[in-house]
């Protein structure tokens, strides 16, 4: 039976521990530093409240995901931050669409997300 034990301590510092029947099989640790940024410019964005279309819900189907990015592209358009906004979610590891560019297409120009594309570890 394999089984995963998840800690958070000290911010974001993560351990995690894999146990195969009750053996230790690996131990990982994980450090994320998150710097201090200037983000004044959210506060100016066009986006400002529309959360609901930038971030995916719960099992989102790949028809309701196009929909609704596409409407969240039209708002991006419109932005005088687009660029910082995408500089600000490539230089985090953001996920979600930011700067209109959703996490997907930030993986293929390059910038890495923390954890694979639609895993989504359940810490707590």
């Amino acid at each position: 039976m394999l089984s995963r034990k998840f800690r958070r301590k000290w911010g974001n510092f993560l351990r995690s521990k894999i146990l195969i029947s009750g053996e230790l099989v690996a131990y990982t640790e994980f450090l994320n530093h998150r710097q201090q940024t200037e983000d004044d410019w959210m506060d100016v964005g066009a986006c400002r409240g529309m959360t609901h279309l930038f971030f995916p819900t719960t099992a989102e189907r790949p028809q309701a995901r196009e929909r609704r990015e596409s409407m969240a592209r039209m708002v991006c358009a419109s932005c005088n931050v687009q660029d910082m906004c995408r500089s600000f979610a490539r230089d985090n590891h953001e996920y979600g669409l930011w700067g209109g560019e959703s996490e997907d297409e930030r993986h293929q120009a390059g910038y890495r997300l923390i954890a694979p594309i639609g895993i989504r570890a359940n810490v707590g």
